[in-house]
Protein backbone atom coordinates (compact mmCIF):
# COMPACT_ATOMS: atom_id res chain seq x y z
CA UNK A 1 0.00 0.00 0.00
CA UNK A 2 1.22 3.32 -0.61
CA UNK A 3 0.59 6.18 2.06
CA UNK A 4 0.26 10.29 -0.10
CA UNK A 5 2.49 12.12 2.12
CA UNK A 6 1.91 14.67 0.03
CA UNK A 7 -1.64 14.75 -0.39
CA UNK A 8 -3.52 18.37 1.30
CA UNK A 9 -6.73 16.45 0.75
CA UNK A 10 -8.28 13.40 0.62
CA UNK A 11 -9.34 13.68 -2.86
CA UNK A 12 -5.80 14.34 -4.00
CA UNK A 13 -4.58 11.36 -1.57
CA UNK A 14 -6.90 9.09 -3.72
CA UNK A 15 -5.68 10.61 -7.06
CA UNK A 16 -1.68 10.18 -6.13
CA UNK A 17 -2.67 6.23 -5.43
CA UNK A 18 -4.63 6.01 -8.60
CA UNK A 19 -1.75 7.54 -10.71
CA UNK A 20 1.21 5.42 -9.05
CA UNK A 21 -1.23 2.23 -9.26
CA UNK A 22 -1.89 2.83 -12.58
CA UNK A 23 1.83 3.43 -12.95
CA UNK A 24 2.90 0.32 -11.76
CA UNK A 25 0.48 -1.79 -13.90
CA UNK A 26 2.38 0.21 -16.84
CA UNK A 27 5.04 -1.49 -15.36
CA UNK A 28 4.55 -4.73 -14.42
CA UNK A 29 3.02 -5.06 -17.93
CA UNK A 30 5.97 -3.55 -19.77
CA UNK A 31 8.16 -6.26 -17.99
CA UNK A 32 5.80 -9.32 -18.78
CA UNK A 33 4.57 -9.75 -15.85
CA UNK A 34 0.58 -10.93 -14.71
CA UNK A 35 -1.83 -7.35 -14.03
CA UNK A 36 -4.47 -9.45 -12.97
CA UNK A 37 -6.11 -7.93 -9.56
CA UNK A 38 -6.28 -9.81 -6.74
CA UNK A 39 -9.35 -10.50 -3.93
CA UNK A 40 -8.14 -6.92 -2.24
CA UNK A 41 -7.64 -4.93 -5.18
CA UNK A 42 -3.67 -5.39 -5.23
CA UNK A 43 -1.52 -7.48 -8.22
CA UNK A 44 -0.25 -10.44 -7.61
CA UNK A 45 2.89 -11.21 -10.12
CA UNK A 46 5.34 -13.67 -9.63
CA UNK A 47 7.74 -12.23 -8.13
CA UNK A 48 11.16 -13.64 -6.69
CA UNK A 49 11.61 -11.32 -3.46
CA UNK A 50 10.32 -9.03 -1.78
CA UNK A 51 12.92 -6.35 -2.81
CA UNK A 52 11.84 -7.02 -6.59
CA UNK A 53 8.76 -5.92 -5.53
CA UNK A 54 9.58 -2.76 -3.34
CA UNK A 55 11.58 -2.10 -6.74
CA UNK A 56 8.56 -2.28 -9.02
CA UNK A 57 6.48 0.12 -6.59
CA UNK A 58 9.56 2.57 -5.79
CA UNK A 59 9.43 3.20 -10.10
CA UNK A 60 5.71 3.45 -10.11
CA UNK A 61 6.03 6.21 -7.50
CA UNK A 62 8.36 8.04 -9.53
CA UNK A 63 6.97 7.32 -12.87
CA UNK A 64 4.01 8.93 -11.58
CA UNK A 65 6.01 11.95 -10.98
CA UNK A 66 6.21 11.44 -7.23
CA UNK A 67 9.50 11.16 -4.54
CA UNK A 68 9.52 7.80 -2.29
CA UNK A 69 9.72 9.09 0.85
CA UNK A 70 8.72 12.90 0.36
CA UNK A 71 5.35 12.68 -1.12
CA UNK A 72 4.57 9.01 -1.05
CA UNK A 73 5.34 6.69 1.49
CA UNK A 74 5.23 2.76 1.53
CA UNK A 75 3.04 0.61 4.11
CA UNK A 76 3.42 -3.34 3.79
CA UNK A 77 0.99 -6.32 4.98
CA UNK A 78 3.27 -9.37 4.86
CA UNK A 79 0.75 -11.46 6.21
CA UNK A 80 4.09 -13.51 8.08
CA UNK A 81 1.75 -15.83 9.64
CA UNK A 82 1.10 -17.48 6.24
CA UNK A 83 5.07 -18.09 5.83
CA UNK A 84 6.10 -19.26 9.63
CA UNK A 85 6.41 -22.61 9.53
CA UNK A 86 8.21 -24.69 12.29
CA UNK A 87 9.55 -21.65 14.33
CA UNK A 88 11.30 -20.22 10.69
CA UNK A 89 9.64 -17.80 8.67
CA UNK A 90 10.04 -19.58 5.13
CA UNK A 91 10.56 -17.40 2.44
CA UNK A 92 10.00 -19.58 -0.68
CA UNK A 93 10.56 -17.56 -3.78
CA UNK A 94 14.42 -16.85 -1.90
CA UNK A 95 14.97 -20.60 -1.29
CA UNK A 96 15.80 -19.49 2.62
CA UNK A 97 14.33 -19.65 6.11
CA UNK A 98 14.69 -17.30 8.68
CA UNK A 99 14.62 -17.25 12.16
CA UNK A 100 12.52 -14.50 14.31
CA UNK A 101 16.04 -12.59 14.79
CA UNK A 102 16.96 -13.19 10.75
CA UNK A 103 13.62 -11.39 9.94
CA UNK A 104 13.72 -8.47 12.22
CA UNK A 105 17.20 -7.72 10.76
CA UNK A 106 15.56 -7.66 7.59
CA UNK A 107 12.64 -5.77 8.02
CA UNK A 108 15.46 -3.18 9.57
CA UNK A 109 17.14 -3.18 6.26
CA UNK A 110 14.15 -2.95 4.55
CA UNK A 111 13.21 0.32 6.39
CA UNK A 112 16.20 1.88 5.85
CA UNK A 113 16.43 1.15 2.29
CA UNK A 114 12.50 2.02 1.38
CA UNK A 115 10.38 4.55 2.96
CA UNK A 116 8.65 1.81 4.97
CA UNK A 117 6.40 3.92 7.55
CA UNK A 118 3.91 1.31 8.43
CA UNK A 119 4.29 -3.11 8.29
CA UNK A 120 1.10 -5.22 9.48
CA UNK A 121 1.44 -8.66 10.48
CA UNK A 122 5.33 -8.30 10.14
CA UNK A 123 5.47 -11.37 13.06
CA UNK A 124 3.10 -14.40 12.75
CA UNK A 125 0.61 -14.66 15.12
CA UNK A 126 1.98 -16.73 18.28
CA UNK A 127 5.51 -15.35 17.48
CA UNK A 128 4.92 -13.33 20.63
CA UNK A 129 9.20 -13.08 20.97
CA UNK A 130 9.60 -11.96 17.19
CA UNK A 131 7.06 -9.34 17.74
CA UNK A 132 8.56 -7.96 20.89
CA UNK A 133 12.01 -8.14 18.93
CA UNK A 134 10.30 -6.32 15.78
CA UNK A 135 8.85 -3.71 18.07
CA UNK A 136 11.49 -2.98 20.10
CA UNK A 137 13.96 -2.41 17.03
CA UNK A 138 11.45 -0.62 14.67
CA UNK A 139 8.69 1.23 17.33
CA UNK A 140 10.28 3.67 17.83
CA UNK A 141 9.59 4.99 14.15
CA UNK A 142 7.34 2.88 12.43
CA UNK A 143 3.74 1.91 12.98
CA UNK A 144 3.81 -1.81 13.71
CA UNK A 145 0.03 -2.89 13.37
CA UNK A 146 -0.90 -6.02 15.14
CA UNK A 147 -4.02 -7.83 13.19
CA UNK A 148 -3.42 -11.32 13.33
CA UNK A 149 -1.75 -11.52 16.71
CA UNK A 150 -4.41 -9.89 18.43
CA UNK A 151 -7.25 -10.74 16.31
CA UNK A 152 -9.89 -8.02 18.14
CA UNK A 153 -9.37 -10.23 21.46
CA UNK A 154 -9.03 -8.63 25.02
CA UNK A 155 -6.39 -11.11 26.55
CA UNK A 156 -4.41 -11.05 23.31
CA UNK A 157 -4.37 -7.36 23.46
CA UNK A 158 -3.66 -7.41 26.92
CA UNK A 159 -0.78 -9.99 26.96
CA UNK A 160 0.83 -7.54 23.79
CA UNK A 161 0.57 -4.51 25.99
CA UNK A 162 2.19 -6.30 28.73
CA UNK A 163 4.91 -7.22 26.80
CA UNK A 164 5.34 -4.57 24.44
CA UNK A 165 4.33 -6.15 21.62
CA UNK A 166 3.08 -3.83 18.42
CA UNK A 167 2.22 -0.20 18.89
CA UNK A 168 -0.91 -0.46 16.84
CA UNK A 169 -3.45 -2.01 16.31
CA UNK A 170 -6.44 -3.36 13.85
CA UNK A 171 -9.94 -3.21 15.36
CA UNK A 172 -12.25 -5.42 13.31
CA UNK A 173 -15.83 -4.70 14.97
CA UNK A 174 -17.09 -7.83 13.41
CA UNK A 175 -14.47 -9.85 15.04
CA UNK A 176 -14.61 -8.95 18.51
CA UNK A 177 -15.21 -11.07 21.25
CA UNK A 178 -17.62 -10.48 24.46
Amino acid sequence: MIVPLGASTFREGLRMGAEVFHALKSALKEAGHDTNVGDEGGFAPRLKTGDEALGFIMRAIENAGYRPGEDVALAIDPASTEFFRDGRYHLEGEGRALDADSMVRLYEDLCRRYPIVSIEDGMAEDDWAGWSALTRALGSHVQLVGDDIFVTNKERLLRGVAEGVANAILVKLNQIEP
